[in-house]
């Protein structure tokens, strides 16, 4: 039974998929902002990163480099040069197609085909070796450096090559190949070869390195899935051919989670790879167990809030609630009106806590004129369509507008926008139950938009795709959907991204659904440990070079192989918003996202002097004085208390229940 849809639109504004796809996987929805989203985007020739590689596939050839990083101290990045580029043969069949073809993909890889050159790329994330398939035909490798020297062994079947730039490359054959040195930079191939070829390079002069990818070059992974094998446990498990036991490399958040009873693997902790993400580290094994500290999801606050401060509180909850007004002019912007609904939503539950049950028809009533329109196709300047090309959701206006809704249309931020509209309907629904089963299989299929967990391509009746924004190797989400980026994809707020899988989850409790809970809390922990990771900047971390972290305490935009201090919407000096945006919307689970009480001050310290430029929107303070609240409350409060404007997700009602449910 396929569930509720959006009414389709033909977008004015979206790629075509067909070029890049094979035929079989047009037939599914397809991803939108995935680790290998430039190879399905314009000519499909900007880079990926394939860890611990920069791959790129241009004219029937695939680069590979292992990239240096750039740095100063506002903003570091991955620097792609052609280390190696492998290409079939010099006479390419010229009826055949000249760019790649994605024959499949799964969590953790995916299948770049050259049918010219009758080459297949298995790219899977964390594997050391680039894996090529070769059938019927002459390899040729080349660099944009030098070879200085090449020599095989005995039997054809390994090789090595020492590059200009410093760097040794090793080459193992399934069967044996004749390759040679031609001219300064190049080895070619006498004759056809049809097997299978592994290419890695040797990440430091240690001689144990060369040893272990000898060890491990039979074995090689063609495809990975990740599986919610119960709650907070996230299981990777490969498929791989060849012979003897698989070598992958983990990143340092998959450290800090595998199962420390998980016999099955063994940590090679001395064979690294350089990464902008933190060095990557060898595990020997074909499946791993990732089990994050468990967070509950809670309706309110964790603790209780303040019995003495229930007056201060509902007297500003009076206030919020006689300003809701549903026939007042309002947005249109999927973004601020999701804003708007979740910042109402928010005073319910603030209600409930303070026993002040009053004014909840009114705010109920409030959401239900402000949500049933985007539901019912009846808010006449935007509303919710559904994508048949790529399958997801898209918004009226952002349909015929690329700009439009943040670049909803082209699938950015999802997450952000349905994560604002999913805890609006959670709290709807939770209070009046009828409502919500009347509006059920809508607030499931806005839901399905970002959180299907239906495999990649396989036949189920799913009109998304898996886990739309949730990136399963690196245990984030990416905002960035289908616009080509030199870096990559992107994600600015990561508040955002835990509201999103907070709501989901929410949604799940408001409809007695178990499994959702559990899926929706296990992705929004790992997120959370993400931001932890890679967002919040701590002083003297060696994470990031000694200048980005000297300067920075939160990074603004995070990008596949860069990592940036300044924001979309605004520069670097901008640090309340570069703290806000990390932070908003306030929630039960902020104390979770920011439970590191010494970061905390050193973030908050960094940020204070920026509050007195200029024209600094007293929206944004209120975040930096939420977060002061928690190692200074009274001093704090009285700043709190002496706002008269707040961020259009925000409430003074919000604030004062933040600050008096601390401790």
């Amino acid at each position: 039974r396929r569930s509720f849809l959006f009414p389709e639109t033909k977008s004015s504004v979206l790629p075509e998929p067909a070029r890049f796809f094979s035929k079989d996987l047009l037939s599914h929805p397809l991803p939108t902002n995935s680790f290998f989203q430039n190879f399905t985007l314009k000519n499909g020739d900007q880079a990926e990163y394939i860890h611990p590689y920069l791959i790129k596939s241009v004219d029937s050839s695939l680069s590979i480099s292992y990239p240096s990083l750039f740095q100063i101290s506002d903003y570091i990045y991955e620097v792609f040069k052609a280390d190696l580029i492998i290409s079939g043969s010099d006479k390419p069949n010229p009826h055949s197609r000249k760019s790649h073809l994605i024959s499949s993909f799964s969590d953790l890889g995916v299948t770049l085909d050259f049918p010219s050159s009758n080459l297949s790329f298995f790219l899977v994330r964390g594997s050391p070796f680039v894996t090529c398939s070769v059938s019927d035909n002459l390899i040729n490798i080349s660099t944009s450096h030098g070879v200085r020297s090449f020599s095989g062994n005995s039997s054809s079947t390994r090789f090595s090559a020492n590059l200009t730039n410093n760097q040794k490359w090793l080459i193992y054959a399934s069967s044996p190949i004749n390759l040679t040195k031609h001219g300064d930079s190049s080895i070619k191939c006498r004759g056809e070869f049809t097997g299978i070829l592994r290419i890695a390079v040797l990440p430091g002069s240690n001689r144990d390195f060369e040893t272990t990818l000898d060890r491990f070059s039979c074995c090689y992974p063609v495809s990975g899935e990740a599986d919610f094998i119960k709650p907070f446990a996230l299981e990777y498990k490969w498929q791989k051919r060849g012979s003897g036991d698989l070598l992958m490399l983990a990143h340092p958040l998959h450290l800090q989670l595998l199962a420390k009873d998980d016999r099955s693997i063994t940590v090679l902790d001395k064979f690294r790879y350089k990464s902008i993400d933190g060095d990557l580290v060898g595990v020997v094994g074909d499946s791993w167990v990732l089990k994050p500290e468990p967070v509950s999801v809670t309706w309110h606050s964790i603790r209780g809030v303040n019995k003495d401060a229930y007056n201060e509180i509902i007297s500003a909850l009076v206030k919020d609630v006689n300003g809701l007004n549903s026939s007042a002019k309002v947005t249109s912007s999927s973004y601020f009106y999701g804003k708007l609904i979740a910042r109402a939503a928010r005073l319910v539950l603030i209600a409930e806590e303070v026993c002040y049950l009053d004014l909840i028809p009114k705010v109920i009533t409030y959401l239900k004129n402000m949500i049933e329109p985007w539901l019912d196709g009846s808010f006449k300047p935007n509303g919710f369509l559904y994508d048949p090309k790529w399958g997801g959701l898209v918004t009226k206006q952002g349909s015929e507008d690329s700009h439009a809704d943040f670049g909803f249309g082209i699938y950015n931020d999802h997450h952000y926008h349905l994560g604002y509209f999913l805890y609006a309907i959670a709290v709807l629904a939770k209070t009046d139950p009828l409502w919500g089963k009347r509006y059920r299989a809508k607030v499931y299929s806005l839901m399905a938009d970002f959180m299907t967990l239906g495999k990649n391509g396989d036949h189920s009746t799913s009109s998304y795709p898996r886990l739309r924004n949730f990136d399963l190797y690196k245990l984030h989400s990416w905002a960035g959907g289908l616009t080509e980026f030199w870096d990559g994809r992107n994600q600015e707020s990561t508040s955002e991204a835990v509201n999103a899988y907070y709501s989901a989850a929410l949604i799940g409790l408001a409809y007695g659904d178990a499994h959702l809970v559990e899926t929706a809390s296990t992705i929004m922990t790992l997120e959370i440990h993400a931001a932890k990771m890679w967002w919040q900047v701590k002083e003297g971390d060696a994470l990031y070079p000694k200048d980005f972290t000297a300067e920075n305490r939160v990074v603004g935009v995070l990008w596949s192989t860069k990592r940036d201090s300044s924001l979309w919407f605004g520069p670097k000096e901008w640090k309340e918003c570069r703290l806000g945006i990390q932070l908003l919307p306030i929630l039960p689970v902020s104390e979770i996202l920011f439970s590191d009480l010494k970061f905390v001050k050193q973030l908050v310290n960094w940020t204070l002097p920026a509050l007195h430029r200029n024209g600094v929107g007293e929206g944004w303070n209120g975040f930096v004085y939420a977060l002061e609240s928690l190692y200074n409350k009274d001093g704090a409060l009285k700043k709190i208390q002496s706002l008269h404007k707040f961020d259009d997700g925000n409430s003074l009602s919000n604030l004062l229940w933040w600050v008096h449910s601390r401790d």
